[in-house]
């Protein structure tokens, strides 16, 4: 591919990549139905809560080696990978504060050092709360502003007080949208993302804090090569060092004997995977073509980016669309405790063996390959089914106005075999989203040594 043309598409790129950083909405209410019927969580004894701080005070030394061990591996694993500056290496010593030892823990990670890590879990939404229910706010748990919208509950917990590892798995898997991976580049409004090496935000807008933590979030492993050579910057994802990071410090934790943060960690490596089941996380643009971005691309360099500017919204409006909605019916579902086909996917526990056994090229080649494939069928169907006006109408903002819309209502007025296919297609992908978030749970287990 010639220079002019890879410079003509690299803009479309940049602006097509981050409209959205979050993947499938509120990841516990999933995560719950997904791991109820698997016996390794839902029988698995109460645990008792463990602030951070003891859990790194106890393993200090281990941690140490292991964290030296994941720059190790992703150095020699991941294409494209800023090797941690030697200054954020982590260091045992025994003799400074909890909160400088948390503060080391975080930067060695290279994860945003104001993350909160509290004591806490979301509810099921199908139980009822507690009438001794103390509620935590927002800001307590999550460093984002909350949205107007938000399902998230947040329900406080003592240290040692009893839980059921399937409550501290399900609440972990929505942790790392709580600000986590918030403003690490250089170019960030942050003092650490000018130490963390990351490098300048490769895509998104830097201003922006959500879509900051797009390139952690997402991870485009099966474009076309001449998307490659036209933008080798979209290789700059980091999905599977999140996953290598939390996974390893879950199977650690496991084996001595610290098993709060055994499951906490478990659940926050599985928040990336799952990320990679949603089709618009795995696809820079799902149903279009590379000879239609190149296209839209040459106009707005000639001067007319309207094009360039159409596909960006309309690529925002159908992710979002489809984040709403699945989060609607879900939510609904476990208010009224029924069992609709989204339910019985993700229960669906045999489809599990259709899947490798969990293995460090498991995200890249069952995950984000399943999703990026379906990415154009998906497209098809919410096209076809969803309002004109919210999925190709680029004079419509659907992030605007989507607290005022209700999808579930607003298809209830449609033909039911269009729903239908909508609904069957949601089903596919959460079952995609349980059956990988499973298999990933019992390599976990199993290096744990449970």
């Amino acid at each position: 591919m010639q220079r002019p043309v890879c410079a003509l598409v690299v803009s479309v790129l940049l602006a097509l990549v981050a409209p959205q950083a979050f993947g499938w909405g509120n990841h516990s209410l999933a995560a719950y139905r997904a791991f109820e019927k698997m016996p390794e969580v839902a029988s698995a004894g109460s645990i008792a809560a463990e602030p951070l701080e003891s859990f790194l005070r106890s393993e200090e030394k281990t941690l140490e080696a292991l964290l030296a061990s994941q720059e190790a591996w992703a150095q020699a694993n991941l294409e494209k990978f800023p090797v941690r500056p030697t200054a954020l290496a982590f260091k045992a010593d025994p003799s400074r504060s909890d909160e400088a030892r948390r503060l080391a823990f975080l930067m060695a990670l290279r994860i945003a050092p104001n993350s909160r890590f509290a004591l806490y879990y979301q509810p099921d939404p199908q139980l009822s709360l507690p009438a001794s229910a103390n509620l935590l706010p927002h800001a307590s748990v999550n460093t984002l502003p909350e949205a107007g919208n938000a399902s998230q509950r947040y329900l406080a917990l003592k240290p040692g007080e009893p839980i059921a590892p399937l409550s501290v798995l399900a609440s972990a898997c929505d942790e790392p949208d709580y600000g986590l991976d918030i403003n690490l580049w250089e170019d960030s409004p942050s003092d650490w993302g000018k130490v963390y090496g990351f490098g300048t935000q490769p895509f998104g807008n830097p201003a922006l804090s959500f879509s900051s933590q797009a390139p952690f979030h997402m991870g485009f492993m099966h474009e076309s090569r001449i998307v490659y050579l036209a933008a080798p910057f979209i290789k700059r994802t980091f999905p599977l060092l999140r996953v290598h990071q939390y996974t390893s410090l879950a199977e650690l934790a496991f084996r001595t004997g610290h098993p709060y943060w055994g499951w906490r960690f478990a659940g926050l490596s599985l928040h990336y995977l799952q990320d990679l089941t949603q089709p618009y996380h795995a696809s820079l643009a799902p149903g279009e073509s590379t000879l239609k971005l190149l296209g839209v691309n040459a106009l707005a360099m000639a001067g007319m980016p309207s094009k360039k500017e159409d596909m960006v919204i309309l690529l925002s409006n159908r992710h979002l669309a489809l984040e709403k909605y699945q989060t609607e019916l879900l939510h609904n579902a476990a208010q009224r405790k029924q069992e609709t086909s989204i339910e019985v996917a993700l229960h669906a526990i045999d489809r599990d063996r259709a899947y490798p056994e969990w293995n460090d090229r498991y995200l890249r080649d069952a995950v984000a390959a399943q999703a990026a494939q379906a990415g154009s069928r998906l497209v098809e169907i919410l096209l076809s089914t969803l309002p004109g006006n919210y999925v190709n109408d680029p004079g419509f903002d659907f992030g605007v106005k989507e607290g005022e819309i209700s999808l579930v209502a607003e298809l209830a007025k449609r033909d039911a075999a269009d729903r239908a296919k909508l609904d069957a297609i949601i089903a596919e992908l959460m079952g995609n989203f349980a059956a990988h978030s499973r298999n990933a749970m019992r390599g976990i287990l199993k290096a744990g040594g449970l």
